[in-house]
């Protein structure tokens, strides 16, 4: 199958939606289909408002219009709700094509804590956005509840898989004996929506290290002199930093799973977390850590955890089962073949829209 993925995060960009449509991307490609991104790297951008590392694509509408009619896709995928996502559902909805979505980010939680800007306004507005969606994909049962909850339709699983090579355990044996022991580890943004500050402020034993970077990185070098900050760390150098870990702790509330669960769990490494979605769903109740409002203390409890039991946990989680999820869940054109290459565009009905004239062929 031709699929299109649509998305407004993407390489260089370093996070969980990257390393999954980019992962996900290569699986399907493995399993035999053709799979194209679109994202911001094809287009004139523009900085994103108080996140500059990242590029938004700038008037995209009539250029991804071009570039999807020349990829003719069999299947498109809008993985985001920012300037490509809307152009890309723009289309779909002008040209009566289905499409599916994925709801990646509690973006409604991220406004609030960059802006304040009221929770039930901005799913107003994700509702709107996804409403049309032939399946929102959502990596967890808590994610699906809450937004079953919130009047999404439509709602379809899609789970997170962990590189098991990459992310391995440390050689057995005695942890060797150092002054800064025990290593409390956090990888992810240093942004303001991670709540990092509340690991950063956290009185324990040993040193903390900070691997990722992002907007808030120079004010909390400065502010924490005792933290060792790594900035964005990929591939070994990343694995490494687990292995060498003694806790992963992971202080967000808003994120919607959390790759670097697994990261950690696959390398070994315990996780202190607060019980809320993302850790809810990838911990739950098995011996691979602790979920506590107090974060100190779970993060104390987690020190006890079986590093064995951390491994099996995540060896649970596979990327071909992701992608094979993912394929299940689109939402195929009827009769692709004849309705692409046989369509040019003609002017629409409506003034200023391109429009697909025939997909019957």
């Amino acid at each position: 199958m031709r699929i299109a993925i649509v998305s407004d995060a993407w390489l260089p960009q370093v996070n969980g939606v990257v390393r999954t449509l980019d992962t996900v991307r290569g699986e399907l490609v493995e399993m035999g289909h053709t799979v194209e991104m679109f994202g911001p790297d094809r287009f004139r951008t523009w900085p994103c408002p108080t996140y500059p590392e990242i590029r938004l694509a700038l008037f995209p509408t009539r250029r991804l219009a071009t570039l999807l009619r020349s990829f003719a896709p069999e299947a498109i995928h809008i993985a985001t709700e920012g300037p490509l996502g809307m152009a890309a559902r723009r289309f779909c909805l002008d040209n009566k094509l289905p499409f599916t979505t994925a709801y990646h980010t509690r973006f409604p939680e991220y406004v609030r804590a960059r802006f304040l800007f009221p929770t039930a306004w901005t799913y107003a507005i994700m509702r709107r956005f996804h409403g049309p969606s032939s399946g929102v994909m959502v990596s967890t049962d808590s994610i699906r509840r809450d937004l079953a909850a919130r009047g999404f339709r439509n709602i379809k699983s899609w789970t997170r898989g962990v590189d098991l090579e990459l992310f391995r355990p440390r050689d057995p044996g005695p942890t060797p004996e150092d002054p800064q022991r025990p290593i409390w580890l956090y990888v992810g943004r240093v942004a303001i929506e991670k709540n990092i500050e509340a690991f950063l402020a956290l009185d324990l034993p040993g040193s903390k290290w900070v691997v990722g970077g992002g907007p808030l990185l120079p004010k909390f070098v400065a502010r924490y002199p005792d933290v060792r900050f790594t900035g964005q760390q990929q591939g070994e150098q990343l694995a490494a930093l687990y292995r060498a870990a003694d806790v992963f702790v992971f202080p967000s509330r808003t994120d919607t799973f959390g790759l670097v669960l697994l990261e950690a769990l696959a390398s070994g490494l315990p996780v202190a977390a607060y019980p809320v979605p993302g850790p809810r769903d990838v911990i739950g109740d098995a011996p691979v850590g602790a979920l506590n409002d107090d974060l100190r203390a779970a993060a104390l409890m987690a020190l006890d955890a079986d590093r064995a039991a951390c491994r099996a946990h995540a060896a649970r989680y596979s990327w071909r089962r992701t992608a094979e999820i993912f394929f299940g869940n689109l939402a195929p054109f009827q009769a692709p073949d004849a309705g692409w290459r046989q369509t040019r565009p003609q002017p629409s009905v409506h003034a200023g829209q391109e429009g697909i004239a025939s997909r019957a062929g």
